[in-house]
């Protein structure tokens, strides 16, 4: 699996009209068993260029993408850290995601009400970010009073521990996003055993009416402020578009997309984010039997990456045959970019780029 992410927002922002559209529009436009983990999450193939062009030359027997799972996170509203909605149970959800894309309503509409009583992105991302940081902040506070009274014996790890904790808790008390301390990367580290939501990178995700989908409207402009300074991103999408394109073929998708002057779906947008968000790249293995993408984090050695086919190859790493893909495309073959010395030999220490093409020699 490439990550997984969690879609939050308020009700009516255009959240679950989205994550439809994505779940299908993913399952259908490649041919792909869409798979229901249960009635909030989806699991959907991410489509790659680069990996379509290695197959049309490769011509393998199966084709096996990375994927991304959707999260559905329903009921956030005013009071769901104290249990309002469903706040409790979906808030235990996100805690298990890698990202969070926040949709945020942009578009004004007399036929769909809001929950609040009018558009205000300011106002909507506030509530959600506060709902958030009052989960993040209960189980600061009763992590700080358990390792409290566990360090009164002189324990430096719990000690060290609970200085950790109180910087957090410090800040949050003051409505900081635990993404926005300074050092929060290194002081989260020593706490893994603790899952905070708003350490979570996120995307913000605009949803706009269909005359605003190729720039931003008063609204989005606003979101994106928030995101600029937040060190967010943003994904301006339609949800109305994305359900359309959700019912069309691969063939029919690309048309529509072409009259609208769009380039690619939301999906694909929301992909192409969420991989830049937690520094994500995508390596192949390509023969006959299989083309098959792999997700990584940017800066994986070789062998670490053979360990994300089997830890066997980990185990008994010998060295990495890889080529590059536009060393691929320069000759729209393995063996022939080969005999070109294209194709490279590689230690366990290589660094994997984004796009390899990698054959794993071992021995176990």
């Amino acid at each position: 699996m490439g990550f997984n992410c969690g879609i939050v927002g308020l009700p009516n922002v255009g959240k679950s009209t989205i994550f439809n559209a994505l779940t299908k529009a993913g399952a259908e436009s490649a041919n792909y068993p869409f798979c229901t983990i249960d009635p909030n999450k989806g699991i959907v193939p991410v489509l790659d260029e680069r990996q379509d062009y290695i197959i049309q030359f490769i011509k393998p027997k199966s084709v096996v993408r990375t994927t991304v799972e959707f999260v559905d996170i329903a009921g956030l509203v005013k009071g769901a850290s104290k249990g309002e909605g469903l706040g409790n149970q979906f808030l235990t959800n996100i805690r298990q995601v890698d990202a969070v894309a926040h949709v945020v309503r942009c578009f004004d509409s007399n036929d769909i009400t809001h929950v609040e009583g009018g558009v205000d992105p300011e106002r909507d991302i506030d509530i959600i970010n506060t709902e958030l940081l009052l989960s993040d902040m209960e189980i600061i506070d009763r992590a700080v009073e358990r390792t409290s009274k566990g360090s009164k014996g002189g324990d430096k790890e719990l000690l060290k521990k609970l200085e950790n904790l109180k910087i957090l808790q410090a800040e949050v008390a003051k409505g900081t996003l635990i993404r926005n301390i300074e050092g929060y990367k290194e002081i989260t580290a020593e706490l893994s055993e603790y899952s905070f939501i708003t350490a979570k990178p996120v995307m913000y995700v605009m949803n706009v009416d269909e005359d605003n989908i190729l720039e931003d409207n008063e609204y989005a402009a606003r979101v994106r402020k928030i995101a600029e300074k937040e060190g967010a991103v943003c994904v301006r999408i339609c949800g109305k578009i994305e359900q359309e394109i959700s019912e069309l073929d691969e063939e029919e998708a690309r048309e529509f997309l072409d009259s609208l002057g769009l380039t690619r779906s939301g999906l694909s947008e929301m992909t192409e984010q969420g991989y830049k968000l937690l520094d994500l790249i995508t390596y192949f293995t390509a023969g006959e039997k299989e083309v098959r993408a792999w997700t990584i984090t940017r800066g994986t050695t070789a062998q670490k990456a053979a360990g994300k086919i089997h830890s066997d190859i980990e185990r008994g790493f010998i060295r990495a045959e890889v080529t590059g893909y536009n060393d691929f495309k320069e000759f729209n073959s393995l063996v022939k970019a080969k005999e070109m010395g294209k194709m490279r030999l590689e230690g366990k220490e290589y660094i994997v780029q984004d796009g390899d093409i990698i054959y794993f020699r071992f021995n176990v």
